[in-house]
């Protein structure tokens, strides 16, 4: 299938593209490259002996849409792209509304036009908001985000759920995403945050290379297995996985298709440093510090709908998620090089 991949070349995208192209699938990519790098295309090329199709530009830009589309068949729609740090869309949440929500509807408007029906979103476990009871369930209410990043997913969930209910034709898929962490096992491909790390493992990996002091950990007095806060990881190929699982499934199954991908185990903050140390063979600095308003102790994914509908699982370990970062981190220690 030919698919439009929308932030193809960030984190998540260039992975997915990754294993598209070993599916016998065909990206074309669509990346603004404001988080991102061009050398990232290079890097998928030399990981599958395939050169994916590139567009720099951006999806609120219609006519490039139209002509994207006018020029390749596609089947399918993939669409990553958007701003994702939490602290930055409290301080800019004009621009999270604008590339998230806004970007979205010009992306929907050019596929109605080009007669493609099938979507995939990336959304976030953010929708969910601050539950009382773990693991988080699809059926689970939405609709208290804490960030104007999580209330720009939800709208576009939203959106993309009243679009589907006014056109029944149309399959939407909306993945949740728990923390997606790790590397390519190459080597070759890995998360290159421009600025300082929104995440947890890139930062450790920062550490772990000497391009930051210490580490610091917020909060270890949340009541949960050594007093810091609990996440579901999940690794990033098996993440892409998860995307193409739901392509193949769920592209010509009309509807709105609902999944939380995560491993559906949780993972404390001081065990994800101590698998990271025993990655790259050394301690690791950390200090603590003062929680952070609005994060909370622990949550994690209830996975089971995707390993029923989907028969996707995730297949990779917390200690592999910190091998394959070590692995990047220090191959890479200063990220992509410029193109």
């Amino acid at each position: 299938m030919n698919v439009l991949v929308t932030g193809g070349s960030g984190y998540i995208g260039s992975h997915t593209c990754v294993q598209l192209l070993a599916a016998g699938h065909t990206p074309v990519i669509l990346d603004n490259l404001c988080n991102s790098k061009a050398s990232v295309v290079k890097t998928i090329t030399r990981l599958t002996d395939k050169t994916p199709i590139f567009y720099q530009g951006d999806i609120r830009d219609s006519a490039l849409l139209d002509d994207i589309f006018a020029k390749h068949a596609i089947d399918s729609v993939i669409h990553f792209a958007g701003l994702k740090a939490v602290g930055e869309s409290v301080r800019e949440p004009l621009s999270y509304y604008d590339n998230n929500v806004y970007g979205t509807l010009v992306l929907v408007e050019a596929m109605k036009k080009a007669g493609v029906r099938s979507l995939i979103f990336s959304s976030s476990a953010t929708v969910y908001g601050d539950q009382p009871h773990t693991p988080y369930q699809e059926s689970f209410p939405t609709g208290q985000p804490a960030s104007p990043y999580g209330r720009s997913k939800l709208m576009v969930e939203q959106i993309l759920q009243d679009l589907q209910h006014a056109e029944p034709e149309w399959s939407i898929t909306l993945l949740r995403y728990f923390n997606p962490v790790g590397a390519h096992p190459s080597g070759e491909m890995g998360e290159d945050p421009q600025g300082v790390p929104n995440n947890l493992m890139p930062y450790i990996a920062q550490v772990a290379v000497g391009r930051r002091d210490s580490l610091a950990i917020f909060g270890n007095d949340y009541p949960t297995v050594d007093g810091t806060g609990v996440r579901d990881y999940i690794h990033v190929v098996d993440l892409a996985d998860g995307h193409i699982a739901a392509m193949n499934t769920l592209q010509n199954r009309a509807g709105v298709h609902i999944y939380n991908l995560g491993a559906g185990v949780g993972y404390s903050v001081l065990q994800v440093v101590e698998a990271f140390s025993q990655a790259c063979g050394k301690p690791l600095a950390h200090h603590f510090a003062p929680r952070r308003q609005g994060d909370l102790p622990a949550y994690w994914a209830d996975a089971e709908r995707a390993a029923k509908d989907l028969n996707w699982r995730v297949t990779r370990s917390l200690q592999e998620m910190a091998q394959d970062t070590w692995r990047w981190q220090s191959n890479h220690p200063n990220g992509y090089e410029e193109a």
